[in-house]
Order: C-alpha cells, then sequence, then structure tokens
C-alpha cells in the first residue's frame, strides 16, 4: 500500500508538470540585455539555500567573473524539490535547473519537454549510516529494522528498499519511517526510534558538525555509475538559446573546478551571493562547518579519483550510465517504460562547454585560497 501510494503522489506530480508544459510559453527570460548579455533564470530545486549547486555554480561564477566573461546574467528562483523545479522549467518561467534525473526520466515519460544537458552530480549520494556501536554490520543485518528516510516519497526511501533488496531482503522485512534531515534525524537515531539512516553525504556532514559520529555501511556495486543531479532544460529553450546555455555551462563548470580547488573561497562567495546562509552569524564563525559541507557536496560532483586540474569531460554523461540510471529508476517505479537515451539527453553542448583555460581557473582558484585561508 505505502509504494503504490508513493508511485501515485509521483505520477500526480509529474501529470501536474505535464499539464502545465502543455500550456506553458516560451522562455519567460529570452530577450537580451544590452551589450549582448543574454539573461538566464536558474530555478534551484530546493526550498532552502545552502553549500550545494547554487554556491558550486551561479555564486562562484558571479563573485569570480565567469558569467560576466561569458556575457550570462543568471537571476535565481527557488522550487520545493526537482519535480516543482522541472515543472517552473516546463512552465517557462524558469530556463534551467539541477533536477534529479529521476524526476527528469518521469518528466520525460509523461510527455514533458525536458531534456538533460550536462551532469551535475556523478557519484551517487546516498549511504546507510548506524551508529557506531550498532551490531549491524551489513545490509542482511537490516532485516526486521527501522530504517529512517527523509521521507516516503523521497530519493532517500527508494535507496533504502533497493539497498535491502540488493541484499535479498523483501519490502516487508524492513520498515521505513520519515524523520526527516539534521537534527530531527539524528535525534531520531540516538533515541533508538530507527536502526539506521539512509540519507545522502552532505546531510550526514551537517549533522557530525555537532560532534555525532556515525558508522556507514557500504554501498553494492548496483549503486555504482547511477547518475544525480543534471542540468535540465525545456527543447524549445535548447533549439533557440543553445549559444545561451553553452555559456551558462561553460560558467558554471568554471566555477566548479574553482570550487574543486579552493572551496572555503567558494563558500565565501556563497555568503556574498546568499547572505541568508549565515542566518545571522558571521562568516568566520560559520565558514568551517560550512566549507566541510560544501566539500563533502563536491565530491558527490567530482570524479572520485585525481587532482581537480587534471578533471576533464566536465557534465558527460556516458550511455552505460544512462542506462544503468534509467533501469534503476523503473525498478524503484518512477517510470514504467524503458527509455531512449536520445529521448532525454542532448550532450551536444558539452564540447563547447568544455573550452576554457582549466590552468587560468586553477590558479585565480588557488590565489584564492591563499588569501582567505
Amino acid at each position: 500500500m505505502k509504494r503504490s501510494l508513493r508511485i501515485g503522489c509521483a505520477a500526480i506530480a509529474v501529470a501536474t508538470l505535464s499539464a502545465t508544459a502543455a500550456c506553458g510559453g516560451g522562455s519567460a527570460s529570452s530577450s537580451k540585455e544590452k551589450g549582448g548579455t543574454a539573461t538566464i533564470e536558474f530555478s534551484i530545486a530546493s526550498a532552502v539555500i545552502g553549500p550545494k549547486e547554487e554556491v558550486a555554480t551561479y555564486a562562484v561564477g558571479k563573485e569570480e567573473g565567469f558569467l560576466d566573461k561569458e556575457r550570462i546574467k543568471v537571476e535565481t528562483s527557488n522550487a520545493d524539490g526537482s519535480v516543482a523545479a522541472l515543472q517552473a522549467v516546463a512552465s517557462g518561467s524558469a530556463d534551467i535547473t539541477a533536477a534529479d534525473v529521476g524526476a527528469i526520466l518521469a518528466a520525460r515519460e509523461k510527455g514533458v519537454p525536458v531534456k538533460a544537458i550536462g551532469g551535475l552530480v556523478q557519484n551517487w549520494p546516498w549511504v546507510m549510516a548506524v551508529p557506531p556501536g550498532s551490531g549491524i554490520k551489513t545490509a542482511a543485518d537490516l532485516k526486521g529494522k527501522k530504517i529512517g528516510v527523509i521521507s516516503l516519497a523521497s530519493g532517500s526511501a527508494m535507496y533504502a528498499r533497493a539497498y535491502a533488496a540488493n541484499a535479498g531482503l523483501d519490502e516487508k522485512d524492513i520498515e521505513l519511517l520519515p524523520v526527516g534531515v539534521g537534527a530531527q534525524a539524528a535525534s531520531t537515531l540516538k533515541d533508538g526510534k530507527v536502526d539506521a539512516l539512509a540519507l545522502y553525504t552532505q546531510a550526514y556532514t551537517t549533522i557530525e558538525n555537532t560532534g555525532t559520529t556515525y558508522r556507514y555501511l557500504d554501498n553494492p556495486d548496483m549503486f555504482q555509475g547511477i547518475r544525480s543531479i543534471t542540468f535540465a532544460v525545456r527543447e524549445d529553450t535548447l533549439d533557440k538559446r543553445r549559444d545561451e546555455l553553452v555559456r551558462f555551462l561553460r560558467a558554471s563548470y568554471q566555477s566548479m573546478l574553482f570550487s574543486a580547488v579552493s572551496p572555503e573561497a567558494a563558500m565565501r562567495d556563497g555568503y556574498k551571493v546568499f547572505p541568508q546562509v549565515l542566518a545571522g552569524k558571521s562568516a568566520d564563525d560559520r565558514i568551517a562547518g560550512d566549507t566541510k559541507i560544501f566539500e563533502t557536496w563536491m565530491k558527490s560532483a567530482t570524479p572520485s579519483s585525481g587532482n581537480p586540474q587534471d578533471f576533464a569531460d566536465w557534465g558527460a554523461i556516458s550511455d552505460q550510465e544512462w542506462q544503468k540510471t534509467a533501469a534503476y529508476t523503473k525498478e524503484s517505479g518512477q517510470i514504467t517504460k524503458d527509455v531512449r537515451i536520445e529521448d532525454v539527453w542532448d550532450g551536444s553542448l558539452l564540447k563547447e562547454a568544455n573550452d576554457f583555460d582549466s590552468a587560468a581557473v586553477v590558479a585565480r582558484a588557488q590565489k584564492a585560497g591563499t588569501t582567505t585561508g
């Protein structure tokens, strides 16, 4: 019953998105400003600003001049999750968003004319955590246990079910309880109301900044190669504003490289653009904790090995990764049909988007790191 309800709610949300797309017009911010600068509306797929993609792409791009160099002005708006952000794109009230691939695939299956154009988060961000002294050592030990998830309709619930199923457990062998994130999730595990948590790595870093420690269970190989947050646009925006989107992506990926080299400097850029992140505190009071959280997000969005100066092919998603991601999305109930990659993915902008001087970006970031360190 819970599974049917979850899928039903998702279907309603995507159906609403589809109807919006059918009624939506062109982009609300497609006009160019004087001097050849183009305005792009970026829908942030979160109701709360934090040390994540809005800092790594937009804030750094604005403060370090990458957006100005590309003659792009970005205006931001917030949406309550990936489905809502895609709805903004579908309606034409936003030009681009960084949304979960599962939501993009589900929207596409319902006829919403959106396409992914560049990857962002490339490493699986979900992991299972238990208290250091827990007797739970492997996935099989979760039988008969309660697992805390963000909500029963969240990606963490889908992850927990898949994690258990991979160990040979049935849905009835585990119980999922919604616990949210942050202090609420931490207290639920501490009080023994759940036996394990299924959250994303950035959420754990936020909790660990308060002094709490966890032991993390290994993820099986099945999750390697499944993609997460990805840039997406309407198809007509891609057709009409290709050059502007290339420039937006190029600025974003330079900003990502800068962030990978000097995360503290990037986070300070984030404070300048999004002062609400400070929550009334000084930058010096918050910088250590926020930088740790930001570094955790960056680890999910950059190659798991190698040095930042060697990172290449920003935004690339291979056919194998798409196939594995689509298979997981179908298995989790977000989509019901097989996916043709060409229907949902257009990587043709990435060659131009990667055409920048990496060494110059690295040098700028290192200089900024020296200044703030």
